[in-house]
């Protein structure tokens, strides 16, 4: 079974890729999960200076999910690229990178730092994490600056550029057609989705931020039906997520559109899901006599227009 994806430029062992935020730097996992075996590794966000983040609480589980409100807290990109980069290399994992901004600017800084690394393969934008005050959501909650970010970072680096699109809006196919008009080489989707919890004793909300990002299965049919939407809207890949547990799940991902997914609150819950994903993957190729995982990108979109009025 041939697993091999294209993204851009790159192309990947398999379309299974670890989701920032979800993964730690990588490394963590290093003696449970053979980082060469994944499509990619997509380490946590980055901005330029370190980054505390929020203060307990951060998580809360919710039925089918969990909302997080971390703060993007991180070790800037200095520290990464001298502390974390060489071991990713090492075990030879294919690096995505998530980078954030305060500002335009301090997105084209973090991407030209991160151009000059030697073993990054990619950088994705985030311009959607709902759950910090400044910068960032700014960006990808308008069209505009959507275009203005993607192609300002384009302008600086030779790497693949794949913004994060939040599901925070109307319609975010829109937000994929101007990510595209930018220059993007591809885009992902879902970021989580704003929400909270409340505990009913103390009446207060649980998150010390108020509200943070809801992810996980609960919002998996959502994620599916932008996914969807955002092939129609456009030519470039779809990395798709939300809500992904098992092989099934990814799959479902891949027929509305995507060509690549990436896991990450599954990781939580079980950190040996990606063998058990990968092989299903191959289960499922072999019952339906499909030979290339890329024959399967969009295929519900076929089924749907030949089906009769």
């Amino acid at each position: 079974m041939d697993l091999t994806t294209k993204i851009g430029s790159l192309t990947l062992r398999n379309p299974v890729i670890a989701a920032s935020g979800c993964f730690g730097y990588g490394l963590e996992y290093r003696h449970v999960v053979d980082l060469a075996s994944l499509g990619g590794v997509c380490v946590k966000g980055l901005f330029m200076a370190e980054r505390e983040g929020h203060p307990p609480q951060r998580i809360v589980e919710t039925p089918s999910g969990m909302l997080n409100a971390i703060g993007l807290q991180g070790v800037g990109v200095h520290r990464f690229v001298k502390e974390h980069l060489p071991g990713l290399r090492e075990a030879g994992a294919t690096v995505f990178v998530n980078i954030c901004g305060t500002t335009l600017d301090e997105y084209v800084e973090v991407a030209k730092v991160l151009s000059d690394a030697e073993g990054v393969a990619a950088i994705e934008l985030n311009i959607s994490c709902p759950n910090i005050k400044e910068g960032g959501i700014q960006f990808g909650c308008s069209l505009d600056g959507t275009y203005g970010v993607v192609n300002a970072v384009r302008q600086v680096t030779h790497l693949p550029v794949i913004p994060k699109l939040t599901p925070n809006v109307t319609s975010p196919a829109s937000f994929a057609r101007a990510a595209a008009d930018a220059g993007a080489d591809a885009i992902s989707l879902v970021n989580t989705f704003l929400a909270m919890a409340i505990d009913v004793e103390t009446r207060k909300p649980i998150l010390s931020n108020g509200m943070g990002g809801l992810s996980g299965p609960a919002i998996r049919p959502i994620a599916v039906r932008m996914v969807y939407e955002c092939r129609q809207a456009v030519s470039i890949p779809i990395i798709g997520m939300g809500g992904i547990m098992d092989a099934r799940d990814a799959i479902e991902f891949i027929l509305a559109g995507a060509t690549a997914v990436q896991v990450g609150t599954a990781n939580f819950a079980d950190p040996f899901v990606w063998e058990k994903i990968l092989n299903g993957l191959t289960d499922y190729m072999q019952r339906h006599a499909v030979n290339r995982i890329a024959d399967l990108v969009g295929a519900a979109h076929a089924a749907s227009e030949h089906e009769p009025a």
